[in-house]
């Protein structure tokens, strides 16, 4: 049942980091009322927050209590409690259900999901031992990435197998869940769609956005990607074909590689606004939050448009101090910093968007100032 929420009725959020933050402020500058559930209490969201219930995503009593302050409920990240969001989807409106996380969550479920829809993915196999990735790793062969069903980001639950002298190297990873093993995919660049969905069908995707990696933690996303129109094409298409086939309500970021040829195929999802679509705040007509917040509220979407080119820069606790110091000198810098206490190594602090009419020009600067040496 799709259902209209309107300003000044309360959106519940699960999750208190910065795209739960970035999502209160939308539906702040909309007229909601926000609450918040988060285990720590002074997290991103929590600071703008109308209401802020600090306790583990997995508490009933803190869950039934969001229940009871909000008129729809969403979450900011997908590693929450499926059964505890099941459960909450019987006492309070949670416009994306709970199937959504629980074939996220997990990659072998989310890899067939994606087939289903009739998506591209790399060759894989599914290992629930060491021993079975060992009979099996043959009918995928080398190089391979050994990725753990659950849990792991930015690089985190990954070994790179380049020979069977590497296998031994793979063998922590069950301790933590089964394994699935992906043959190697020759790509040229990495890209990524954010598709987002109303409880009516209505779908829109945000320009397509180059991602470029450094250690694995995403650095830089240039829009428009610098692909060739027909691969632009297939890439909102896929993304569109899983939109539909999830029958999602919200948000999906679609990560893809892109092959020599300009064919695309499908690494992974995540059931959320994305770190690849922050660039949107700037840079188009309508951000990925406010979509979201439109989306879930049961509000038309709007069709996205980009005002110029454009690069988002990701700002990890390192990188904080530098820009501080630089910041006078980049008139065209938009910084957002996300309220977070203590700017660790490699934490995701912040990010910068520069909407600029020449990428090349803007690469180089970036790299000239000395923020990120990477």
């Amino acid at each position: 049942m799709t259902k209209m929420i309107y300003p000044g009725q309360t959106i519940g959020i699960i999750g208190g980091g910065q795209l739960g933050r970035m999502m209160a402020i939308a539906a702040k500058e909309a007229g909601f009322k926000v609450a918040v559930l988060e285990p720590s209490m002074d997290s991103p969201c929590g600071q703008v927050a109308d209401i802020r219930i600090v306790a583990n995503y997995d508490d009933e009593a803190a869950l039934e209590e969001l229940a009871e302050v909000s008129d729809v409920i969403t979450y900011e990240f997908e590693n929450i409690d499926y059964d505890g969001l099941k459960r909450l989807t019987t006492i309070a409106y949670v416009p994306q259900g709970a199937e959504l996380v629980r074939i996220t969550q997990n990659r072998v479920t989310e890899k067939a999901a994606i087939v289903e829809a009739g998506c591209p993915v790399a060759p894989y196999i599914v290992a629930n031992t060491y021993e079975e990735l060992v009979a099996q790793i043959e009918t995928i062969g080398y190089p391979c990435i050994v990725k753990t069903a659950r849990g792991g980001y930015d690089g985190k639950g990954q070994q790179l197998l380049k020979s069977n002298e590497d296998l031994p190297l793979a063998e922590s990873l069950f301790e933590h869940s089964q394994c699935i093993a992906e043959g190697f995919v020759p790509f040229t660049k990495e890209i990524s769609v954010i598709v987002q969905r109303n409880g009516n069908g209505e779908t829109c995707c945000l320009p397509v956005g180059e991602n470029i990696h450094v250690h694995h933690i995403l650095h830089e996303t240039i829009v428009p990607a610098r692909i060739d129109e027909t691969t632009a094409q297939k890439a909102e298409k896929a993304a569109t074909q899983i939109a539909d086939y999830l029958d999602l309500v919200g948000t999906v970021a679609v990560e893809m590689f892109v092959l020599e040829n300009g064919d695309i195929v499908i690494n992974e999802l995540a059931p959320r606004p994305h770190n690849s679509g922050h660039y949107s705040i700037e840079a188009c007509n309508v951000s990925q939050f406010h979509q979201h917040i439109r989306a879930v509220c049961g509000w038309p979407l709007r069709k996205p448009k980009l005002w110029a080119p454009s690069i988002m820069v990701n700002v990890l606790g390192q990188h904080v101090m530098p820009l501080s110091n630089s910041i006078s000198n980049y008139p065209d810098w938009s910084l957002h910093l996300y309220g977070k206490a203590e700017a660790k190594v490699n934490r995701k602090m912040g990010h910068v968007t520069i909407m600029t009419e020449d990428v090349e020009r803007t690469l180089v600067e970036i790299e000239k100032s000395g923020i990120w040496p990477e």
